[in-house]
Protein backbone atom coordinates (compact mmCIF):
# COMPACT_ATOMS: atom_id res chain seq x y z
CA UNK A 1 0.00 0.00 0.00
CA UNK A 2 2.93 2.26 -0.70
CA UNK A 3 0.78 4.79 -2.53
CA UNK A 4 -2.00 5.05 0.04
CA UNK A 5 -2.02 8.53 1.64
CA UNK A 6 -3.43 7.22 4.91
CA UNK A 7 0.13 6.56 6.08
CA UNK A 8 2.96 9.04 6.59
CA UNK A 9 5.39 6.60 5.00
CA UNK A 10 3.31 6.26 1.82
CA UNK A 11 5.18 8.74 -0.39
CA UNK A 12 8.58 7.54 0.80
CA UNK A 13 7.67 3.90 0.20
CA UNK A 14 6.34 4.71 -3.26
CA UNK A 15 9.74 6.25 -4.08
CA UNK A 16 11.57 3.26 -2.60
CA UNK A 17 9.68 0.68 -4.63
CA UNK A 18 9.94 2.78 -7.79
CA UNK A 19 13.69 3.01 -7.18
CA UNK A 20 13.94 -0.76 -6.72
CA UNK A 21 12.25 -1.20 -10.09
CA UNK A 22 14.69 1.23 -11.73
CA UNK A 23 17.73 -0.48 -10.21
CA UNK A 24 16.42 -3.91 -11.25
CA UNK A 25 16.06 -2.62 -14.80
CA UNK A 26 19.26 -0.60 -15.31
CA UNK A 27 21.68 -2.16 -12.80
CA UNK A 28 20.32 -5.56 -11.76
CA UNK A 29 23.66 -6.69 -10.33
CA UNK A 30 23.38 -3.88 -7.77
CA UNK A 31 19.83 -4.56 -6.61
CA UNK A 32 20.85 -6.48 -3.49
CA UNK A 33 23.36 -3.75 -2.61
CA UNK A 34 20.61 -1.14 -2.99
CA UNK A 35 18.20 -3.03 -0.73
CA UNK A 36 20.85 -3.80 1.91
CA UNK A 37 21.86 -0.13 2.03
CA UNK A 38 18.58 0.55 3.83
CA UNK A 39 19.30 -1.88 6.67
CA UNK A 40 20.32 1.09 8.82
CA UNK A 41 16.70 2.29 8.71
CA UNK A 42 15.27 -1.04 9.86
CA UNK A 43 14.50 -1.60 13.53
CA UNK A 44 15.52 -4.66 15.51
CA UNK A 45 12.50 -6.94 16.10
CA UNK A 46 13.54 -7.10 19.76
CA UNK A 47 12.74 -3.43 20.34
CA UNK A 48 9.54 -2.40 22.10
CA UNK A 49 8.22 1.04 22.98
CA UNK A 50 9.84 2.37 26.16
CA UNK A 51 7.95 4.35 28.78
CA UNK A 52 10.38 6.87 30.32
CA UNK A 53 8.99 8.58 33.44
CA UNK A 54 9.95 12.19 34.16
CA UNK A 55 12.43 12.67 31.33
CA UNK A 56 11.70 16.39 31.69
CA UNK A 57 12.05 17.71 35.25
CA UNK A 58 9.53 20.23 36.64
CA UNK A 59 11.66 23.39 36.13
CA UNK A 60 12.40 22.51 32.49
CA UNK A 61 8.78 21.48 31.96
CA UNK A 62 7.66 24.88 33.22
CA UNK A 63 10.09 26.58 30.84
CA UNK A 64 8.78 24.55 27.89
CA UNK A 65 5.22 25.56 28.76
CA UNK A 66 6.31 29.20 28.83
CA UNK A 67 7.94 28.79 25.42
CA UNK A 68 4.75 27.28 24.00
CA UNK A 69 2.58 30.07 25.39
CA UNK A 70 4.88 32.63 23.76
CA UNK A 71 4.76 31.11 20.26
CA UNK A 72 3.05 33.60 17.93
CA UNK A 73 -0.27 32.26 16.67
CA UNK A 74 0.79 32.88 13.07
CA UNK A 75 3.35 30.09 13.54
CA UNK A 76 0.57 27.54 14.09
CA UNK A 77 0.01 25.17 11.16
CA UNK A 78 -3.65 24.41 10.57
CA UNK A 79 -3.54 21.65 7.95
CA UNK A 80 -4.00 18.81 10.49
CA UNK A 81 -6.93 20.28 12.39
CA UNK A 82 -9.50 18.35 10.36
CA UNK A 83 -7.67 15.00 10.37
CA UNK A 84 -6.03 15.09 13.82
CA UNK A 85 -7.81 17.87 15.70
CA UNK A 86 -4.54 19.62 16.43
CA UNK A 87 -2.38 22.66 15.79
CA UNK A 88 1.27 21.94 15.02
CA UNK A 89 4.50 23.94 14.97
CA UNK A 90 7.53 22.47 13.22
CA UNK A 91 11.16 22.94 14.30
CA UNK A 92 10.62 25.86 16.65
CA UNK A 93 14.11 27.07 17.71
CA UNK A 94 13.75 26.44 21.45
CA UNK A 95 12.34 22.95 20.81
CA UNK A 96 15.15 22.18 18.37
CA UNK A 97 17.66 23.23 21.04
CA UNK A 98 15.99 20.90 23.55
CA UNK A 99 16.13 18.04 21.05
CA UNK A 100 19.89 18.51 20.63
CA UNK A 101 20.42 18.03 24.38
CA UNK A 102 18.69 14.64 24.29
CA UNK A 103 20.74 12.99 21.53
CA UNK A 104 22.96 10.99 23.89
CA UNK A 105 20.03 9.75 25.97
CA UNK A 106 18.01 8.75 22.92
CA UNK A 107 21.06 6.94 21.51
CA UNK A 108 21.28 4.96 24.75
CA UNK A 109 17.57 4.14 24.81
CA UNK A 110 17.45 3.24 21.11
CA UNK A 111 20.56 1.08 21.25
CA UNK A 112 22.24 2.94 18.38
CA UNK A 113 23.83 6.33 17.79
CA UNK A 114 21.27 8.83 16.51
CA UNK A 115 21.10 12.40 15.26
CA UNK A 116 18.17 14.84 15.18
CA UNK A 117 15.88 14.64 12.15
CA UNK A 118 13.07 17.12 12.84
CA UNK A 119 10.53 17.93 15.54
CA UNK A 120 7.11 19.39 16.03
CA UNK A 121 4.86 20.62 18.78
CA UNK A 122 1.41 19.02 18.70
CA UNK A 123 -1.41 20.89 20.42
CA UNK A 124 -4.40 18.55 20.43
CA UNK A 125 -7.79 20.12 21.01
CA UNK A 126 -10.98 18.43 22.23
CA UNK A 127 -11.25 17.06 18.66
CA UNK A 128 -8.00 15.12 19.09
CA UNK A 129 -7.54 11.77 17.36
CA UNK A 130 -4.57 9.89 15.92
CA UNK A 131 -5.53 7.22 13.40
CA UNK A 132 -3.44 4.03 13.06
CA UNK A 133 -0.36 4.75 10.97
CA UNK A 134 3.33 4.23 10.35
CA UNK A 135 5.81 7.09 9.93
CA UNK A 136 8.37 7.86 7.27
CA UNK A 137 11.90 6.62 8.13
CA UNK A 138 12.86 10.25 8.76
CA UNK A 139 11.10 9.48 12.05
CA UNK A 140 12.68 6.08 12.68
CA UNK A 141 12.93 7.03 16.35
CA UNK A 142 10.41 9.27 18.08
CA UNK A 143 10.61 10.66 21.58
CA UNK A 144 7.02 11.60 22.45
CA UNK A 145 7.03 13.97 25.44
CA UNK A 146 3.90 14.98 27.33
CA UNK A 147 4.02 18.70 28.17
CA UNK A 148 0.49 19.19 29.51
CA UNK A 149 -2.93 17.55 29.28
CA UNK A 150 -6.42 17.57 30.67
CA UNK A 151 -6.12 13.87 31.52
CA UNK A 152 -3.99 10.91 30.36
CA UNK A 153 -4.58 9.91 26.73
CA UNK A 154 -3.26 6.40 26.04
CA UNK A 155 -1.35 5.56 22.87
CA UNK A 156 -1.33 2.05 21.40
CA UNK A 157 1.79 0.43 19.92
CA UNK A 158 2.27 -2.75 17.92
CA UNK A 159 5.41 -4.80 18.02
CA UNK A 160 8.09 -4.14 15.38
CA UNK A 161 6.75 -5.11 11.95
CA UNK A 162 8.77 -5.91 8.80
CA UNK A 163 9.83 -2.75 6.98
CA UNK A 164 9.82 -1.69 4.24
CA UNK A 165 7.11 -3.92 2.87
CA UNK A 166 4.31 -3.76 0.35
CA UNK A 167 1.01 -3.55 2.21
CA UNK A 168 -2.27 -4.66 0.68
CA UNK A 169 -5.00 -2.17 -0.02
CA UNK A 170 -7.52 -2.11 2.79
CA UNK A 171 -11.25 -1.60 2.75
CA UNK A 172 -13.05 1.52 3.92
CA UNK A 173 -13.01 0.08 7.44
CA UNK A 174 -9.18 0.06 7.48
CA UNK A 175 -9.01 1.67 10.95
CA UNK A 176 -10.99 -1.15 12.55
CA UNK A 177 -9.11 -3.77 10.53
CA UNK A 178 -5.77 -2.58 11.86
CA UNK A 179 -6.94 -2.19 15.46
CA UNK A 180 -8.54 -5.64 15.41
CA UNK A 181 -5.56 -7.38 13.80
CA UNK A 182 -4.47 -9.81 16.51
CA UNK A 183 -1.07 -10.33 14.90
CA UNK A 184 -0.15 -6.72 15.69
CA UNK A 185 -0.20 -7.29 19.48
CA UNK A 186 -1.07 -3.71 20.42
CA UNK A 187 -0.27 -2.56 23.96
CA UNK A 188 -1.31 0.65 25.64
CA UNK A 189 0.90 3.25 27.32
CA UNK A 190 -0.15 6.49 28.98
CA UNK A 191 1.89 9.56 29.81
CA UNK A 192 1.88 12.16 32.57
CA UNK A 193 3.43 15.60 32.12
CA UNK A 194 7.21 15.25 31.94
CA UNK A 195 7.01 11.59 30.86
CA UNK A 196 8.12 10.36 27.45
CA UNK A 197 7.82 7.31 25.23
CA UNK A 198 10.53 6.25 22.79
CA UNK A 199 9.21 4.25 19.86
CA UNK A 200 10.12 3.38 16.28
CA UNK A 201 7.38 5.07 14.30
CA UNK A 202 8.42 3.67 10.93
CA UNK A 203 8.24 0.09 12.21
CA UNK A 204 5.51 0.18 14.86
CA UNK A 205 1.86 0.78 14.12
CA UNK A 206 0.56 3.35 16.58
CA UNK A 207 -2.63 5.25 17.26
CA UNK A 208 -4.68 7.11 19.83
CA UNK A 209 -8.45 6.73 20.04
CA UNK A 210 -10.49 9.95 19.80
CA UNK A 211 -10.63 12.06 22.93
CA UNK A 212 -14.03 11.61 24.61
CA UNK A 213 -16.67 13.95 23.19
CA UNK A 214 -18.44 14.56 26.49
CA UNK A 215 -18.59 18.34 26.66
CA UNK A 216 -15.36 18.61 28.67
CA UNK A 217 -12.70 20.91 27.20
CA UNK A 218 -10.02 18.26 26.81
CA UNK A 219 -6.55 18.87 25.41
CA UNK A 220 -3.12 17.26 25.11
CA UNK A 221 0.14 19.12 24.39
CA UNK A 222 2.91 16.86 23.11
CA UNK A 223 6.41 17.25 21.72
CA UNK A 224 7.44 14.84 18.98
CA UNK A 225 11.23 14.75 18.65
CA UNK A 226 12.28 12.63 15.68
CA UNK A 227 15.71 11.04 15.28
CA UNK A 228 17.49 9.00 12.62
CA UNK A 229 20.57 6.77 12.86
CA UNK A 230 23.74 8.85 12.89
CA UNK A 231 25.02 9.30 9.35
CA UNK A 232 21.73 8.23 7.70
CA UNK A 233 20.61 11.67 6.53
CA UNK A 234 21.69 11.08 2.93
CA UNK A 235 19.98 7.73 2.45
CA UNK A 236 16.78 8.70 4.27
CA UNK A 237 16.21 11.44 1.65
CA UNK A 238 15.13 9.94 -1.71
CA UNK A 239 16.27 13.01 -3.67
CA UNK A 240 19.85 12.02 -2.80
CA UNK A 241 19.64 8.51 -4.23
CA UNK A 242 20.69 9.21 -7.87
CA UNK A 243 24.03 10.63 -6.69
CA UNK A 244 24.41 8.41 -3.63
CA UNK A 245 24.11 5.22 -5.71
CA UNK A 246 25.55 6.74 -8.91
CA UNK A 247 22.47 5.66 -10.85
CA UNK A 248 21.26 8.76 -12.73
CA UNK A 249 18.11 7.00 -13.92
CA UNK A 250 16.76 7.25 -10.37
CA UNK A 251 16.30 10.98 -10.94
CA UNK A 252 13.56 10.15 -13.46
CA UNK A 253 11.23 8.91 -10.70
CA UNK A 254 8.33 11.41 -10.51
CA UNK A 255 8.29 13.67 -7.44
CA UNK A 256 11.43 12.10 -5.97
CA UNK A 257 12.35 15.44 -4.42
CA UNK A 258 9.05 15.49 -2.52
CA UNK A 259 9.33 11.98 -1.05
CA UNK A 260 10.12 12.39 2.63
Amino acid sequence: MSDNPKWYDSVWLAAYYAAKDVVARVAPARLEEFVRSFDVLRTSPDFSAQHLPQVIDPPLLGHIRDVIRAIPRDKYELHEMQSFGRFIVHDYPEITALQATLVDKVSEWAGEAVEPSYNFLSLYTRLGVCEPHLDSPSAKWTLDICVDQSDPWPIQFSQIVPWPEQRPLLADAWRDEIKANGSLQFRSLALHPGDAILFSGSSQWHYRNPLPRDGVKRFCDLLFLHFIPRGARQIVTPANWPVLFDIPELAEIPNLDRAM
